[in-house]
């Protein structure tokens, strides 16, 4: 209306709270790890990295936001641990590899605003063959929110040293499949399978992560240190 203007304390107390909000709801906005987090390899000694979301070798079949190196960052407390199932594993020739670990907010918005796209299917047939995208919210594969964003969950498997090479274990799915057949118990798969399911599932709740039942690959330490914190500093 002609004659009225915005009162300015007005304007700036929104502007104020709009950034509460975003602070709120988004998780720190930091430029580097906080203190506390490291990068795994500086802690476990031959343990194996292939970030896939670095890549375009993933479920949304591009490098995700927030990932701008093939580093891979935990919490100090759950790398240690991460460093005595390694340490453990060493001894039959074993060892782990990491997919995925420290996972940026921005990342996990990424994953959102995909879901919501259901004409972009281009990875459809390598990691969700069974599940329709527009159910993915529902049956919770794709959520706002991650335990990966509180440096706590990690993405692995095993591997074997084979002439100077980590080979895989044959776990009967591929990482980040989304289906029962990955779940931990499943009978889709073959003994052997579930077998070396149940041993990177043992060894890590031996040294203090929780699995995921629908997620062989998926662990995440107990006694967290950032219980209520969602990060966002890149990878890099």
């Amino acid at each position: 209306m002609p004659g009225l203007s915005a009162d300015p304390k007005r304007v700036a107390f929104g502007r104020l709270l709009r950034l509460a909000a975003v602070l709120l709801f988004s998780g720190p906005l930091l430029a580097e790890p906080p203190e506390g987090f490291v990068e795994i390899r500086d802690v476990v000694a031959g343990i194996q990295v292939e970030l896939r979301y670095f890549t375009a070798d993933n479920f949304i079949g591009e490098p995700v936001d927030g990932y701008e190196a093939a580093r891979c960052y935990l919490s100090r407390e759950a790398a240690a641990a991460l460093g005595r199932v390694q340490a453990e594993l060493e001894a039959f020739g074993l060892g782990l590899k990491v997919f995925d670990a420290y996972r940026p907010q921005r990342a996990v918005d990424h994953f959102v605003r995909w879901a919501k796209d259901l004409d972009d299917t281009r990875m459809k047939s390598k990691y969700y063959p069974e599940v329709e995208k527009k159910n993915l919210f529902r049956d919770g594969y794709i959520a706002a929110k991650s335990g990966h964003s509180r440096g706590r969950t990690v993405d692995l498997t095993l591997v074997s040293r084979e002439a100077g090479k980590a080979v895989e274990l044959d776990m009967g799915t591929g990482w980040d499949y989304f289906g029962p057949r990955s779940w931990p118990a499943s009978q889709e798969v073959t003994p052997q399978q579930r077998a070396n399911r149940m041993l990177l599932q043992g060894l890590m709740a031996k040294h203090g992560f929780r699995p995921l039942a629908e997620e062989w690959w998926h662990f995440t330490l107990v006694d967290e240190p950032h219980p209520d914190s969602y990060f966002d500093f890149v990878v890099r």
